[in-house]
Parts: structure tokens; C-alpha cells; sequence
């Protein structure tokens, strides 16, 4: 594998989500600032999500077709130019410009995927895969505390400046260094943009589904506990908005730990479906103990919990990744794993408002709805064992 590509890969979408973590925490805020609702405040949080929605089958539709590369540098400069309308945005049609550019430009996490699935082999694809995936946890734990003190001690225009300077420059070090990965193109006629039939296709295919099923039920559970936690640790176990962060950044590094360095590991020794059926059973122990753990012991059972949510979730996202690459046909890994993407934004936008509205019925609702969820998704999971993985040989650059 061509080191020097992995790393720009690797700054890509560690920047994606710095600048989404440098700007999200600060949203709901400033979007008050600038008098919106709070139906408003929603809208404007879940444009990215839905962006992401629609353009990672473009963006990795595209890729099949034209090349990775040259789709690489065009959502890099289209995330450029978002956090650069951020920093102008006194008013709030600016501010959703800028949160629908950015969740255009950060849907090309599907076509990093693609990217390392062109310049690896099976055997070292899944430890690829959860180091690109650990970009995501340093992203999420650096983010806010960056962003926050930007805003404090600069004020919110800056926070834009510094999070476009930074994608503006991995657009340069992309442009000038990160070669082309794809080798055999789709034609012209077997290309599309984003259709319901891209999502049907990988749907036709059954281990696929499964695979599919099996992202939504885990990122719909991680949601649900995201949007509620931060009010469960504030109103029932006194906690404050530092400590909170605190415990977001132990989440963070833990799945950094396990996506950067014991993911493929685990997978070259036992195989990536008992990995995967492996990470979703953890994950549901975790998420299912978090609001019944005693008020004093939040911060020691507390943090075993919060260990075993990060670490399940830290194994399932590479490895269903990894998974749905080697179901997938050769020839249509971008489009696949775009649909993989579109599955995960959905849950993305479905997880906010289900786990707000369910905590407003009762605290531990979120926690158990989403553990129902990931019952399901092990269940998924497990079925994958009478389905054979394509064999395919793939170059190791």
C-alpha cells in the first residue's frame, strides 16, 4: 500500500470531521443568536446529515467512473469553500448554505473507503480501515475544544477562517502528492447518479442488506445515546458541561485505541463476521447499562460502559466497511460503499429526533431502543456466516 496516500487519506477525513467538530457543538447557539427557532435549529443541524445522505452514492458513483482522485479534490474544495461561507454567516439562510456544502463535501468518506479498498488486500484491509476509521475519533475528541476556544478567544468568524484554512491546505497536499488508485473504470452507460435504484441494487444483494441493516442499527443506537446523554449526565447525575466533554472525549479515544491499532488485529486472528457479530454484542452491553448506572458510580461502572459502547462501536464500523467491500463486486465498490454511507447518514438524521423525543417520554428510552436495535443488527450480523465472500484478487500497491 502507498504510504504517502494512506496519510493524505488519512488528514482527508480526520479534517472532515475536525471542521464538523470545530463548527457542530457551536451551531444551536449561534443559530439562537441569529433568532432561530428551534424547529430551525434542527433543520439547519440535520442538513449535513442529509446532504451526506444523498452524495455519498454520487460522490461514490463518480468515483467508479471518473477516477478517486480527481472526487477526492473536488468535496475537499467544496468543504473548503463551506466553512469559508461559515465565517461569513451573519444571517441564517447563510448558515445552512454552509452546513448543506459541508455535508456535500464530507461524503467522500465513501470514496476513501473505495480508495483503500483499490490499494490494500483482503488481509490488511480491515487494519487500513479502522486507521482511516480512528481520523473519525480524533476528529470528534479535538474538535469541540478547539472550536470552543477559537469562539472565545477570536469570536465565530475565525472558527470558519481556521477550519477552512485547514481543508483548504489538505486540498494542496491532496492536489500535489495523493496519486490515482483506480485502475478499471465503469463505462459511461453503466453509470448513475444517486437514484433510489443505487440503494435497491446493494439491497438486491442479501449479505449486503444484511451488511446494510446492520450499519443503520448500531449508528441509529450510537445516535440515540449522543442527542440524549449530554441531558441524562446534566439532569440526573449532576454533571457539568466540562465534565460532560470529558466523558464525549473518553468515548473519542477509546475507539481511537481500537480502530488505530486492535481492529485488524482482531480480524486477521478471528475473522471479520465474528468481529463484527463481536462489536455489536459489546456495543449493546454498553449502551443498554449507561442510564441505569448509579449516580456514584458514573465515573467508574460509568466509564466501563462508556468503554464497552466505544469499543463495540470501534470495531463495527471498520469491519462492516471492511465487509461490505468484499461482498461487493470489483467493479462497483464505490457504489456500494456509497450506499453503505447513505445508510448511516439516514440514521444519522433518524437517531437526533428519535432520541430526543424518547428521552422526553422517559430517560432510559433511548437506551433501550437502541439496544433493541442492536439486537437486531447482531442478529444480522450472525446470519452472514452461510453467505461465501467473493474471492476476488485484488493488487496490494
Amino acid at each position: 500500500m502507498r504510504r504517502s496516500a494512506f496519510v493524505i487519506l488519512f488528514f482527508t477525513i480526520f479534517l472532515d470531521l475536525l471542521g464538523f467538530g470545530i463548527v457542530l457543538p457551536l451551531l444551536p447557539n449561534y443559530a439562537r443568536e441569529l433568532g432561530a427557532s428551534p424547529l430551525q435549529i434542527g433543520v439547519i443541524a440535520g442538513a449535513y446529515s442529509v446532504m451526506q445522505f444523498f452524495f455519498s452514492p454520487i460522490w461514490g458513483g463518480a468515483s467508479d467512473k471518473i477516477g478517486r482522485r480527481p472526487v477526492i479534490l473536488i468535496s475537499v474544495a467544496t468543504s473548503a469553500v463551506s466553512y469559508f461561507l461559515f465565517s461569513q454567516s451573519h444571517s441564517l439562510w447563510f448558515v445552512f448554505l454552509s452546513r448543506v456544502l459541508a455535508g456535500v463535501g464530507s461524503a467522500n468518506v465513501t470514496v476513501a473507503q473505495a480508495y483503500i479498498t483499490d490499494i490494500t488486500d483482503r488481509q490488511n484491509r480491515s487494519k487500513s480501515l479502522g486507521i482511516l476509521g480512528a481520523a473519525f475519533g480524533l476528529g470528534f475528541v479535538l474538535g469541540p475544544p478547539i472550536g470552543g476556544a477559537i469562539k472565545t478567544n477570536l469570536g465565530i468568524e475565525a472558527v470558519g477562517y481556521v477550519a477552512a484554512g485547514l481543508t483548504f491546505a489538505d486540498l494542496i497536499l491532496a492536489y500535489r502528492f495523493l496519486p490515482e488508485s483506480l485502475k478499471e473504470r465503469k463505462s459511461r452507460a453503466e453509470f448513475r447518479f444517486f437514484s433510489t435504484r443505487n440503494l435497491s441494487k446493494a439491497f438486491q444483494e442479501p449479505a449486503i442488506a444484511r451488511l446494510l441493516a446492520v450499519n443503520f442499527c448500531f449508528t441509529f443506537a450510537f445516535v440515540n445515546m449522543q442527542i440524549s446523554a449530554p441531558l441524562l449526565w446534566k439532569e440526573h447525575y449532576g454533571q457539568t458541561e466540562q465534565n460532560i466533554g470529558f466523558l464525549f472525549a473518553f468515548i473519542g479515544l477509546t475507539s481511537v485505541i481500537v480502530q488505530g491499532g486492535l481492529v485488524g488485529r482482531f480480524a486477521k486472528r478471528f475473522g471479520e463476521r465474528e468481529v463484527l457479530v463481536a462489536g455489536v454484542g459489546i456495543m449493546t452491553l454498553g449502551v443498554g447499562l449507561i442510564p441505569f448506572i448509579p449516580e456514584t458510580t458514573l465515573l467508574s461502572i460509568g466509564l466501563l460502559a462508556l468503554a464497552a459502547l466505544a469499543f463495540g462501536n470501534g470495531l463495527c464500523t471498520p469491519i462492516n466497511a471492511s465487509l461490505v467491500s468484499l461482498y461487493a463486486s470489483p467493479g462497483g465498490q464505490g457504489e456500494t460503499l456509497g450506499a453503505l454511507q447513505s445508510v448511516g447518514s439516514l440514521a444519522r438524521m433518524v437517531g437526533p429526533i428519535s432520541g430526543s423525543l424518547l428521552y422526553g417520554l422517559d430517560y432510559r428510552l433511548p437506551y433501550l431502543a437502541g439496544s433493541f436495535a442492536l439486537i437486531l443488527g447482531a442478529l444480522w450480523a450472525a446470519s452472514l456466516f452461510k453467505f461465501e465472500l467473493h474471492h476476488h484478487q485484488e493488487a496490494s500497491a
